[in-house]
């Protein structure tokens, strides 16, 4: 017969945890009482040793049947497994015998969010909410679930619900600001996050988020304001001084932006696009050694980083080396094949080299990916006007005005193809159009074909609607 031991239900958990292993080494039974094997069951799960903590629930179930913590937290362990079935059947167990613990309805609300069964989870997160103390965290849950289901405005009411059990509730902040930004509302985000910090001034994640919603509304001077606030709460906050860096390049402000940049790696390890945003500011300012030597280093942390690739072909491409600019801009296509930027920079080097067919191929790549790119449609049409190809260069054009009927440009170039195959009334008649459309940009037209800057018909057509 095996010999029982029980031990005073106050004991340190450290000693129930020595005498825990003991029992199993000396394959005894020794009595423990349900705070012990909670703070045994704990220590496993900190160690990240989920079996041995759920061989230690086991224990516990045999030793306290009626003890719904411990199906509670057998479910919790399943469900670490990936053991959803079982865990579901501990949970109905459990509420069998405790049916007021919150818990329950909590890990099966998040079992069902997980399934993507949200009417289910949605039911019980309810019955929890009844139940719990602290609910900030279940009305976050409930807002991930109307995320999921597509349906923002409501995930904002329960994220307001949420701050205003928990104001400090961090998660909360950064998921309202997705869903605005999802809804494409920054107006009201602003309006939000300015009242929250009416009533809570030092909350660094709100004036992180005040910042964000005015950058994504232009108003890049505002955003600065708001990370220099956030910055001012928490100075060690990365994402502030990147953020505020991102800002500076908006206006322009390539030096200073380059110098919060560099502040990111006082309170962080430096990361590739960091290093890629530097680059690009040097870059802006043409100063490519420097802005090839951060590209380098962005590519060397991040070889994946398809930017970092491309920027570094950008400052050969200035200094005319455009054999190597091009190797580089193809190691960035292989990384995003349909970037419409990287089709363009490799067609605008082909041609540089005197590759033609090779920049056509190109061009007609950037056109499907991006059709309103109107310098791809000239470039592209120039090119088979270069190779005589006449007809061609027309039909491009006819395309791209298709695309971009308001592109004033696009019809003058097609008045310059159409006089130089010959085609006079048709060309006189898209003439009245690009003219319609914008007379002040009749001079493409002469950059285009020179000569007929001595037609007459032309120019009493063009003095027509430069006098109107």
């Amino acid at each position: 017969m095996e010999e029982e031991f029980e031990f005073d239900f106050n004991e340190d958990p450290k000693f129930s945890v020595e005498r825990y292993e003991e029992m199993i080494r000396n394959h005894d039974q020794y009595f423990f009482d349900a705070q012990a094997f909670e703070n045994i069951t704990d220590y496993y799960i900190e160690k990240n040793d989920p079996a041995r903590a759920l061989q230690v629930v086991e224990f516990a179930r045999n030793q306290h049947p009626f003890a719904a913590v411990f199906l509670i937290k057998q479910a919790q362990l399943l469900v670490v497994s990936n053991r959803i079935g079982e865990a579901l059947e501990c949970l109905d167990k459990a509420e069998m015998l405790e049916a007021s613990d919150a818990d329950i309805y909590i890990i099966r609300g998040n079992l069902y969010e997980n399934l993507e069964r949200y009417s289910e989870a949605l039911e019980n997160y309810e019955k929890a909410l009844d139940l719990a103390e602290e609910t900030d965290d279940i009305l976050l849950h409930i807002a991930y679930v109307y995320q999921n289901m597509g349906d923002y405005d409501t995930a904002i009411t329960y994220l307001k619900l949420c701050l205003e059990q928990n104001m400090e509730n961090q998660d909360a902040l950064y998921e309202l600001a997705f869903c605005y930004d999802v809804m494409d509302n920054q107006e009201e985000s602003v309006q939000f996050y300015q009242q929250y910090i009416d009533n809570e001034p030092y909350s660094y994640a709100a004036w992180y988020n005040l910042g964000n919603a005015f950058t994504k509304l232009n108003l890049f001077e505002k955003a600065i304001d708001a990370y220099d606030y956030a910055i001012l709460i928490k100075d060690s906050f990365a994402s502030a001084y990147f953020n505020k860096g991102n800002a500076l390049v908006n206006l322009e402000k390539f030096q200073e932006a380059i110098d919060v940049y560099r502040q990111t790696f006082e309170y962080e390890q430096p990361n590739a696009d960091t290093y890629c945003a530097i680059g690009e500011c040097y870059e802006k300012l043409e100063q490519m050694d420097e802005a090839r030597a951060f590209y380098k280093k962005a590519v060397k942390m991040d070889n994946k980083l398809a930017d970092a690739w491309f920027g570094i072909g950008v400052t050969l491409d200035f200094e005319e080396r455009y054999f190597e600019a091009l190797h580089f801009y193809k190691k960035a296509l292989d990384l995003d094949i349909a970037n419409a930027d990287y089709w363009f920079a490799i067609a605008d080097a082909e041609y540089k080299l005197g590759h033609l067919p090779e920049a056509e191929s190109a061009y007609e790549k950037v056109v499907e990916l991006n059709p309103l790119d109107v310098d791809a449609w000239l470039d592209y049409s120039s090119i088979l006007y270069e190779l005589n190809r006449l007809s061609d260069a027309i039909e491009v054009i006819a395309d791209a005005i298709k695309n971009n009927p308001e592109a004033a440009e696009l019809y003058y170039r097609m008045v310059a193809y159409l006089f130089a195959k010959g085609e006079y009334n048709e060309a006189l008649s898209q003439l009245e159009m690009a003219l319609a459309s914008d007379p002040e940009k009749h001079y493409i037209l002469f950059e285009y074909l020179p000569q007929l800057q001595k037609n007459k018909v032309i120019l009493d057509i063009i003095n027509r609607y430069a006098n109107k």
